[in-house]
This record gives structure tokens, C-alpha cells and sequence, in this order.
């Protein structure tokens, strides 16, 4: 038995972390069960700094045991285990941990900024993109911009400090930051592979800092490090309707490259005044979402100086995996109708455009980057942009200038959402002169699918593909219009995240976004990180449903990945939040209805705050209007008060806050009571076709036995009066397969395999390779209606948990009860979860089914079939038999 794919921090080989007494962690291969482990560690001498010895013991993590690491601190490690049988395997493979700068003492670098003075904050956007070339390119190649050249906007800031190695370092390590983007380079060689750095937070209240390993770029001799910096999240487009200076209106710079020679001396580069900067590079605009301008016949002067800035926020890691590139595409070009060329890569990405082709000196490339085509054939970017007179953002272009020969382009500081690029350019293009780069957090994919229904094996593509889309260092809702981090879709996106991606350290850090922004009230935000939100949006900060995400982030976290640290680092933060719900128990608020409840239910019932209610149910459902936003919506709200609330007493008792458990399960209780009574009102009443209004309660336990029953049966029937499609909105529409398949097992596989619209799989039915923000998809010709949004491929938890039975339920332990159904021949879906792969299948074999279950070692599974019995297993691949029910009884 051997120790494989080691982890620290749930990051490999994590460098420049901030983490310091990292969880380690591994996975058992070649055996059956692990009676012992010993983990050894080193530091970057060799010496040993500690040695469990051998610890007769199961799991296969482990608290630190050792001192607490110090900044820059290099240890290596390694774990041998034994078997059941007491033999002793072999050590694992070293894995690696560097502590990053842990203390603002540690920085000997200033925060640097461009030599010019930036006015007061302007919001606006680009306007005509092609008529702004000539405007903002200065006058002559060395001249250096020092004044805004587009509504506050200034070309791509370049800074040059050149240094000497003396002799061969032992080590290198560049620590750098940035409020904006940056992209550094040595030599001319790009440093790392860190993508849209320094990632997205609110740099108000915190900045991420990214470490690299530069050993390998330093021999003896001259170097120079160049950076350059754009505006980013920081003081570009953010939101919607492209608002700028959403963090502060100066972009800055901090660096600091470390070079340790053998005999301990270390040399330092350092951002400060010296450094030399210019503005007048190849990057005449960059913005993250309507694109760049380029001029590749210019080269940064570097004439003028660096000024000093200052930033009181102390940089910290992130801890997270870093943004990088991944999939690649290089179509031919056809011609579309309006006669430009049209590059179709067959699949909707988030991500960059590469150029690599040759031209003469001076001529043009203009690129436009969309979703979709419109009903002649040509690009529209009609369904993602927010439009007025004389403004449109975003236009996700780009202007590139050539040079004379061989010219090479890649996307730097914007990121695109699309599967079309149209290009008009008095240059020559053709196949294999543009490939499409995807762009995403290297989050590892974990999990698969498969059945025998093909649409549906697409739309679980499509999720896929969606949530690569939506992952550049937050979850956002779509790469293209918004681009925030909506806690809503978060929250209801966890459990299906979890399984196909190992989403530990990015969610991690997402809820930092999210608490960084909590009020002292404990409210939390309906988006994270704050940035690009509307002035009027901000009253539905702390609704629910989207600001639970809170807590029912760090619940699902906790009870999928087996892992409470997650609710030990959060809880004061959750507590506040859980707080804040208390708050609005048996209070009115402005615009309010006056409920008549009374008695003790009263004192439970929500009806304050504004929330976003079940949001985006069908229009010919319930059709929204403005006072769907402004009124309070005390059946959803107390609904989610009690689960919240429900789940918060979970999370108090595994702490062992007793005082807080009562509490909160008390008013879960309570809420509970007052939505019974809410539910037995004319206008609250369960005798209703609006599937989501029943999912709901069912869902979340709230109703008594006579309301169950009651709901039960109105909600089929309020499937089959919709014809089996789906009538349910944003909140609960990953809720209602798990409600049906409780007590109707057939009537859930029926709406899944719903082809029709509403429904998932009418979106690949119509060609879809992402998941859509509407229904409707591209038949909302002229709407706005992003292609790419992740949320209603929530659907695909219950693809694992229902339909394949895979549950983890406690470390090392699995429940597989798989509930085979429909008009499925075979579905199979598995994995890799932190104690390794789990896998589960399933085919109609006559009148049962055949089961294929896989346990991975050193774990074990009950094993739950159809016909009720069930079966306790170890690790490895088990088959089972079993004939269907009602072939049994009859």
C-alpha cells in the first residue's frame, strides 16, 4: 500500500501560501485498508523537523503536528502506510510546502503607480470602439501619456528595473501584487503561469499577492524585470453597465524578487521610485471586458519614473489554485452573410484569442467576440450587452495594430465570453492563424457522467463547460454582462461543483469575498466581491436565498467534503449572519403586507426585507413586475429563515456551541410553525399550479403530515397540467427532482426527460454548449440572455446523489443507493473524491438491473438497491443483481 497524491492546504506543492500549520492529506492506492501511517518532514537542508512515527490509525489526514511554519519557510514531506495485514509499503513521492511573506514586515517593496494624476472618478465605457483608435494613439512612439485619453482611461502601464546576478542563486522567489492586472516578465519570458493576475477580490479589503519560482530564469549575468499594469476589476468595468473606479482610481504595483545565493545572502529587487515607466507601449486600452487596443509597431520607452503610492491594505495569498489557460481551438474561417469573417469553434468558452500570422506594418485586426449569431448568420452581441444612446458595454473587442513580418498577439488583461470571432482586416487570415484559448481556475475536474439518453449527457457537458466558464478566481454568473459573483448561483451550485471539480481552496477563498464584505449588522451581500452592483440593486443585499450562501456554502462543504475546519474558520462570521435572520422574526417592514397569522406562530413569521423571491420562474407561470423585488415575500423568506437557521444548529452542535444550538433550533422550529399557518391562508395556499411554491416546503420539511401529503399530490399534478415541464424558478429548480423522486419516482425521471421548453434538455436539443440564463436560450431573440450560466446545471448533483446513488456520508464512508428509472438503459457516474475514486453504474438487465459500484481503498460503502436490501462493502469494484419492485411483488 503506498501514499499518492499528497496535498497540504488542499493545494499540491503549494507555493507561497500563508497557511501555517497546513491539514496534509493523501490518498491510499494498491490496498484494501491502511492500519497505520507515519509522516515524515524535512526542511530544505535535509534535516528532519519532525516524524510522527508510526500512528495505528485509518485516516488519511492529519492536523500539523509540527511548529508553526515561518514566512519563506521550505519544507518537504513524504508518508509510508501499512496495510491490514501490517505490512509496510513504500515512502511516497516528496511533496513540498513554501510559507509565502506572512507579515507586512516582510515586504521591503513600496506600492508604485504611473507618473500622471488620475481626476476625480468618471463611470462610462468605451462607446464606438473603432472610432476611438485614432484618438488614443499618441501622436508619436515616444510620446508618454499624461492625461486621460478616453473618459479617465489610460493606456497599459509599463515598468523596467533592470539588476544583476552575481553568481548562481539557490533559490529565487519573485512576491508580487498588484491593485489592477499585471503581467510580469524576465527577459522577456513571461513569469509563471498565473493568468489575469493578481485575481479579483475587494482590494479594499484585501489584495492577494502570487509567488513565483524564478530559480530557473536567473544565470549570472544582466536581467531586467518588466511588469505591466492594467486597470482589471480595480478601476475597470465592472458589472453590468461597465462602472469604473469601483476600488480606487490609481492603479499600483508592489514586487519583490528575493535571490538567495549558497552561502545565505540574499539580494533583494524591490519596487520603489527607481524603477523606470512609461505608458507608451503596445497596449494602448485594456479593459477586462470590452478589450484591448493594440500597436505592435510600438515599444515602451520606459522615459519616465515610477511615483510612490501607497495602498493600507496588507497583501496576503490567496491559497487558492491559480487562473490559467487550457483548451484550445483553431476553426477554419468561413464567410458569414455581412461578408466578414466568421471563426465557429464549435463549443461556448470564457477565455482569450490568440494571433500568430504575418502581415505588413499598419494594417488592421478587428475582432468581435460573441455567443451567438443572429438570424441572418452574422455575430450579434445583442443578448449580453446593456445598451443606451451612444453606449454599449460589453464589446469583448479587439484592435490590433500590425507590424512589419511575423506578429504574435494573445488576449493579456481582457477575458471574453464566445464561440464566435468575427474579424475584419486588410491583413490575411486564415485556418490556424487564430486559436481561441479557454481560461479558467485550475480547479481539477473530478467528476463524470454518462447514460443513454445523448441529450442528456450534453447537458451535463454543458455544466461542465459552464462552470469552467464561470470560475476566474470567483463564480461568477456568465463571462460576459455581469460577471459577478451572485451568492445565489453560488449557493445552489455548491453540491454539483463538488462533484465535478475539486472546488476546495476556490470556494475557500470565494467565501472570504463574501464575508470581507459583511455589514456590522451580519447582513451579507447578494454579490462578492462588491464591485459593478447598481446603486438601486443594493437594497437586496442580504436576501435570502442568494446571501445564505453564508452558511449553506460552509454546511454542504462541511457535509460533502467531511472537513469542519471550513465551519471553525467561518462561524463568527456565520453566527453574525444567522443573527441578522433572527432579526427580521415577527417584524414588518417597509412595503409589507399585513399577514394575518397569530398567536406563536406570529413571533417566527418573516415579512421584512426586500429578496428576490423564487426569481425567473416562466413568464406564463408567474410574470414578473417591479413589486417582485420591493415587497417582502414572507413565504420564501420564512421558508429559508427555518432551513438556514436548521442548518446553523447542525453546524453549532458539531462546534459544540450548545447555547447556539438551542437558539437557532428554536427558531427554526418556530419559522417552521409560522409557515404552516402561512399555508393555510387563501392567498398563501397550497392549492396552487405554481410548482416552485410546493417544491419548496416539501423540500426543506416545513409542512405537517396533512400538508405533506397534500403538497405531494398537487405538485404532480401541477407537472402534468405544465405537460411534465418545468414551471419552477431560479431557487427551486434544483430542488424539485430531489422533492418527486421522495415519493414518485417516475414522475421525477418524466420532467428530467422532458425535452420540451422549459426544460434541461431542450437546451442541447437546440444546440447548446453551455448552460443558458433563460429557457429560452437563443429563441429570446433581441432579450437579454446570457448563454453561459452555470445555475440551472445544478441539476447534475442529483445525477450523482439520486440517479447514479453516490452520497458521501462521513470520512472514508460512502451510502451508493442508486434509483434507476425512466426510459434510461444505462447510467453510470463517478468521482475522484478526496479519499479517491467512487464510482457507481447501473444498466436494465430483463426486468432489474445490474450494478457496478467502485470503492476506493481504504474506504467503505453501504450499498442500498432497489429492492430495498442492502449491502456493506469494502474497497474495490463490486457487481450486484437486482429485480425491480413491482416485477418482485408481482
Amino acid at each position: 500500500m503506498r501514499a499518492t497524491n499528497l496535498t497540504a492546504a488542499c493545494l499540491t506543492n503549494p507555493l507561497g501560501i500563508d497557511v501555517r500549520c497546513p491539514e496534509l492529506a493523501w490518498i491510499d492506492e494498491d490496498g484494501l485498508s491502511q492500519s497505520a501511517y507515519q509522516v515524515e518532514c524535512k526542511d530544505g537542508a535535509g534535516a528532519t523537523l519532525w516524524d510522527t512515527g508510526k500512528v495505528a490509525s485509518a485516516s488519511m489526514r492529519i492536523a500539523w503536528p509540527g511548529a508553526t511554519l515561518a514566512s519563506r519557510e521550505r519544507v518537504t514531506w513524504r508518508v509510508r502506510l501499512w496495510d491490514d495485514g501490517d505490512a509496510c509499503g513504500p515512502w511516497s513521492e516528496s511533496a513540498s510546502i513554501e510559507e509565502g511573506l506572512l507579515s507586512a514586515d516582510d515586504w521591503c517593496a513600496r506600492w508604485i503607480s504611473g507618473s500622471y494624476d488620475v481626476p476625480t472618478p468618471r463611470t462610462g465605457a468605451m462607446g464606438n470602439f473603432r472610432q476611438m483608435v485614432a484618438a488614443m494613439r499618441p501622436a508619436s512612439p515616444d510620446q508618454v501619456v499624461t492625461e486621460p485619453i478616453l473618459e479617465g482611461r489610460y493606456p497599459v502601464d509599463c515598468f523596467r528595473r533592470a539588476f544583476a546576478v552575481g553568481k548562481a542563486p539557490v533559490r529565487a522567489r519573485l512576491y508580487i501584487t498588484a491593485c489592477g492586472l499585471y503581467e510580469a516578465r524576465i527577459d522577456g519570458e513571461k513569469v509563471g503561469d498565473f493568468c489575469m493576475a493578481p485575481g479579483h477580490t475587494d482590494y479594499r479589503k484585501r489584495v492577494q499577492y502570487q509567488t513565483y519560482d524564478v530559480t530557473a530564469a536567473l544565470a549570472t549575468g544582466a536581467h531586467e524585470l518588466t511588469v505591466q499594469l492594467a486597470d482589471g476589476w480595480y478601476r475597470g468595468s465592472c458589472g453590468a453597465w461597465g462602472l469604473l473606479n469601483q476600488y480606487g482610481t490609481q492603479t499600483k504595483l508592489l514586487a519583490q524578487l528575493e535571490v538567495t545565493y549558497a552561502d545565505g545572502h540574499v539580494d533583494r529587487v524591490a519596487t520603489d521610485t527607481d524603477w523606470q515607466w512609461s505608458n507608451d507601449g503596445p497596449i494602448l486600452f485594456a479593459d477586462n471586458k470590452d478589450g484591448e487596443i493594440v500597436d505592435a509597431t510600438r515599444a515602451p520607452s520606459y522615459a519616465g519614473h515610477a511615483r510612490a503610492a501607497r495602498h493600507d491594505v496588507a497583501p496576503t495569498a490567496s491559497n487558492n489554485v491559480p487562473v490559467t489557460m487550457h483548451e484550445r481551438f483553431s476553426p477554419a474561417p468561413v464567410t458569414a452573410p455581412n461578408g466578414r469573417m466568421l471563426f465557429d469553434l464549435g463549443q461556448n468558452i470564457a477565455g482569450w484569442v490568440e494571433l500568430d500570422f504575418f502581415a505588413h506594418e499598419g494594417k488592421h485586426v478587428l475582432l468581435r467576440c460573441g455567443e451567438m449569431l443572429d438570424k441572418e448568420g452574422n455575430l450579434t452581441l445583442k443578448n449580453i450587452q446593456c445598451a443606451r444612446e451612444g453606449f454599449a458595454t460589453p464589446l469583448q473587442q479587439v484592435e490590433y495594430v500590425c507590424r512589419e513580418g511575423h506578429n504574435h498577439y494573445c488576449t493579456t488583461f481582457a477575458v471574453f465570453g464566445f464561440r464566435y470571432v468575427e474579424v475584419e482586416t486588410d491583413a490575411r487570415l486564415g485556418k490556424g492563424d487564430l486559436t481561441a484559448i479557454a481560461l479558467y481556475s485550475d480547479m481539477r475536474q473530478t467528476g463524470s457522467f454518462e447514460c443513454s439518453n445523448e441529450l442528456l449527457n450534453r447537458f451535463f457537458e454543458s455544466t461542465v463547460w459552464s462552470t469552467k466558464g464561470n470560475s476566474l478566481d470567483v463564480p461568477t454568473d456568465c463571462p460576459t454582462r455581469e460577471r459577478h459573483g451572485w451568492s445565489g448561483d453560488a449557493q445552489i451550485f455548491f453540491e454539483t461543483l463538488s462533484y465535478l471539480f475539486d472546488c476546495r481552496s476556490f470556494e475557500r477563498k470565494w467565501l472570504h469575498d463574501l464575508f470581507d464584505w459583511q455589514k456590522r449588522d451580519g447582513k451579507l451581500p447578494q454579490v462578492a466581491p462588491a464591485g459593478g452592483v447598481d446603486s438601486y440593486m443594493r437594497f437586496l443585499d442580504g436576501s435570502v436565498g442568494w446571501a445564505d450562501a453564508g452558511i449553506l456554502i460552509p454546511y454542504r462543504y462541511w457535509r460533502h467534503y467531511g472537513d469542519a475546519s471550513v465551519l471553525v474558520e467561518l462561524y463568527d462570521g456565520m453566527r453574525r449572519y444567522a443573527e441578522f435572520m433572527i432579526r427580521h422574526c415577527g417584524r414588518r417592514g417597509p412595503f409589507s403586507k399585513r399577514v394575518g397569522i397569530h398567536g406563536e406562530a406570529k413571533k417566527y413569521l418573516v415579512n421584512m426585507g426586500q429578496c428576490y423571491g423564487e426569481w425567473a420562474e416562466p413568464a406564463d407561470v408567474h410574470k414578473m413586475d417591479w413589486k417582485d423585488t420591493v415587497a417582502p415575500h414572507p413565504e420564501v423568506a420564512t421558508a429559508y429563515t427555518a432551513y438556514v437557521l436548521g442548518c446553523m444548529a447542525q453546524i453549532a452542535r458539531e462546534l459544540g456551541h450548545e447555547e447556539d444550538e438551542a437558539r437557532y433550533r428554536r427558531y427554526s422550529e418556530g419559522c417552521k410553525l409560522a409557515y404552516q399557518e402561512l399555508s393555510r391562508l387563501p392567498e398563501f395556499s397550497l392549492d396552487t399550479g405554481r410548482q416552485a411554491r410546493l417544491v419548496r416546503p416539501l423540500a426543506f420539511g416545513l409542512l405537517d403530515p396533512q400538508q405533506t401529503a397534500y403538497a405531494r399530490e398537487r405538485l404532480v399534478k401541477a407537472c402534468e397540467s405544465y405537460g411534465w415541464r418545468l414551471g419552477t424558478g431560479f431557487l427551486s429548480t434544483p430542488l424539485i427532482l430531489d422533492v418527486l423522486a421522495e415519493y414518485d419516482l417516475d414522475a421525477a425521471y418524466r420532467l428530467l426527460e422532458n425535452e420540451e421548453m422549459p426544460g434541461w434538455l431542450f437546451m442541447p436539443k437546440m444546440g447548446a454548449t453551455t448552460v443558458w440564463e433563460s429557457w429560452e436560450g437563443t429563441q429570446a431573440q433581441g432579450g437579454i440572455a446570457s448563454l453561459n450560466h452555470y445555475s440551472k446545471g445544478a441539476v447534475c448533483a442529483w445525477l450523482f446523489r439520486v440517479m447514479c446513488g453516490i452520497t458521501p456520508d462521513g470520512e472514508r464512508h460512502f451510502t451508493v443507493a442508486s434509483r434507476p428509472g425512466g426510459r434510461f438503459a444505462y447510467a453510470k457516474a463517478g468521482y475522484e473524491s478526496p479519499c479517491g475514486f467512487v464510482g457507481c453504474g447501473w444498466q436494465r438487465v430483463g426486468d432489474g438491473w445490474r450494478f457496478a459500484v467502485e470503492v476506493p481503498a481504504n474506504c467503505a460503502a453501504t450499498v442500498v438497491l432497489p429492492d430495498g436490501s442492502t449491502r456493506e462493502v469494502g474497497a474495490g469494484v463490486h457487481e450486484f443483481e437486482c429485480v425491480a419492485r413491482a416485477a418482485r411483488e408481482g
